[in-house]
Parts: C-alpha cells; structure tokens; sequence
C-alpha cells in the first residue's frame, strides 16, 4: 500500500516543471460558532518548517472565522525533540478535552493518536501515516483520525541529485532510525537510488546531537549528502552544512525551508501551506463533520529551492536551467 501511494502521488511530478500546481482552494470565511472552540496543537520540536505548518494552521482557522482571544482558544506546545515530552503533552491535551488536536510530525501524532480513542485527532507533516499506523490507509478511516500527508517526491530528489552532481555514485543519507517517517523514507529512497543507478549509503542520528556526527561519518563515503524531512535532521541542519563545506559534499534536502539554512538545493513543500490545508479539515470538523469521515490528504505544492553561494562553497556548480526553474533563489551576502 505504502509503494502504491508514493507511486501515485509522484507520477504526475516531472524536474522540468516545478512551478506550483494548481492553488489549494480558496478559503471561504465561514460563520464561526459563537460558542468558543478549543483547539490544541502540538508538535515534536520547532524548526521553521513544523513552524511554519502551525502558523498554517492558525490562520486558516482565522479565516474560516475562529479567532484567538474572540470564539477559539487556540494552545500550543513543542515536545522539544523528545518523544517522551510528546506523550505528556499528549495526555495533558486529552485531560483538556479540546474540539480537536492537531498533531505536527510523526512522534507528536502518533503520541496523540495513542492517547484518546474519542477526542478529533488531525496530523500534519507525516509522510506516511499509514507506516506510521496513524490510519489503516488512505480511505476515511471511521475512527477518529485524520490528517495531511507531506509525502516526498523522492524519484524526482534523485533526479535533482543528479543535475547537482551529474558524477554522484553514492548518496549519503541521514536519518533518525527511531522514526516511523525517517525509516518509510529511507526504505523508499533505497529503491528510487537503485532504479537511477546509485548507491545508498545511510548515517544513522538518533538524536539531534548525533546529526553532525552522522554527517561527518558521510566524509569520504558519499558523493552528496540528502537531508530528508526528518525532526533530527532539520532541527541540526547547520551542523551537516558545516561538515559539507569542509568535506565538499553538496547538501541536496527535501525541505526549501534548509535552502536558507546552506543546502544547495531542495525540492519540497510550501508548509505554510500545508498548514493551511491542515487548518481547513480542522475547521470542518469544528462545524460537525466527522474525522473518521475525512480521508487522509497529501499536497503536491512543491517548489524548488536553490542556493547558489551553498553549492559554491560545497565544491559545485549549479546548472543555468535549473537556476531559471527555481522558484526561489537564495541571493548571495
């Protein structure tokens, strides 16, 4: 099932039209309820991606009518990179009994998820809820979960690695093995690497204080360096640009978020904008409808990235044609 979906999600994806895809559909203020609404978000750690998503959230539900401080009280809570924390925040939430959680990252959702059977419970960020055992699959799943997917192109990441460094052989990845998201990921690169002709060459990061070091283990082994959308890997991003500046190993991510932050180039989610779809199954549940009743969704909002003062200072240069399809471009200092 998991195959199938990133199969179909990426299909219609191709390098040589990156621009967005069509717009979400507009939102359409709605007359919120009088009575104050009461909505609990939570998310593993706070990286400007998961950020971003947040603050997504929170104005698609000002746009739908719900304001804080007016007809919703609106409560947010990071884990701060532990799954621990995660699971307290989760059961503080359920003891509140809010109209709905939305839960930010795999850790956080699934911490949500284990923690009430009855209390509206909307993911976002999770690349693959079902790997995840968020939902049984991607049909609405009766119960009382829901959510927005933000499942990687991963055969065009491959492709992107390749127009960065068309002699690359092995690609370095690091991941955070604990991760239901990171190791659905991995398991999927491995395939899509293989099918292009390259070898997959994992760095394992269990903590965020283990990134830097999972990135100079690369050294020497890999030829770039993919930085997925994993917790640990974005919140320690600055720690694998230091090591591919030194090593001179390109940093190819899946979130545009790291372009800013010294990747060369990346291909991903706008996820404020993903926050924004996450906010608007929120505010249809806050006007009645059922989770269980709402399939799971994915966004295929994806924009590419490019840094050309990173790829310079990681031993590369970034080919015209790509730089004129890019929908940003990071100035140099």
């Amino acid at each position: 099932m998991q195959q199938r979906f990133f199969r179909a999600a990426l299909a219609t994806l191709s390098l040589a039209t990156l621009l967005p895809g069509a717009a979400l559909a507009a939102d359409t203020p709605a007359a919120a309820a009088t009575m104050t609404k009461r909505v609990a978000v939570t998310a593993i750690v706070e990286h400007p991606a998961l950020d971003a998503a947040r603050d997504g959230v929170r104005d698609a539900l000002k746009a739908a009518g719900y304001e804080p401080g007016k007809n919703l009280t609106f409560e947010y809570q990071s884990a701060q990179g532990n799954t621990g924390t995660a699971a307290q925040i989760a059961r503080k939430y359920v003891g509140d009994r809010p109209d709905a959680i939305v839960a930010i990252a795999t850790p956080s959702a699934q911490a949500a998820v284990a923690a009430t059977r009855d209390i509206p419970v909307v993911f976002s960020a999770v690349t693959d809820p079902v790997a995840a055992r968020l939902v049984k699959g991607w049909e609405p799943s009766g119960g009382n979960v829901t959510g927005v997917s933000d499942a990687s192109p991963l055969d065009k990441h491959v492709e992107l690695i390749k127009r960065v460094r068309p002699q690359a052989r092995k690609v370095g990845v690091i991941y955070n093995p604990g991760e239901a998201n990171s190791v659905a990921i991995v398991e999927s690169l491995k395939k899509a690497t293989a099918a292009a002709g390259l070898t997959l060459v994992e760095a394992a990061a269990p903590r965020t204080v283990d990134v830097p070091g999972a990135a100079q283990s690369l050294a020497g082994k890999a030829d770039v360096i993919y930085a997925p959308t994993d917790n640990n890997v974005m919140s320690a991003f600055e720690g694998i640009v230091k090591v591919a500046q030194q090593a001179k190993l390109p940093v190819v991510a899946a979130d545009t978020d790291a372009v800013k932050r010294g990747a060369v180039a990346a291909l991903g989610l706008n996820y404020y904008e993903l926050g924004r779809q996450t906010g608007q199954i929120v505010v249809r549940i806050l006007g009645g409808e059922k989770p269980g009743a709402i399939a799971a969704q994915t966004s295929q909002r994806f924009e590419l990235h490019v840094n050309p003062e990173a790829a310079q200072k990681q031993g590369v240069t970034l080919p015209e044609d790509l730089l004129k399809a890019a929908k940003v471009v990071v100035a140099q200092k």
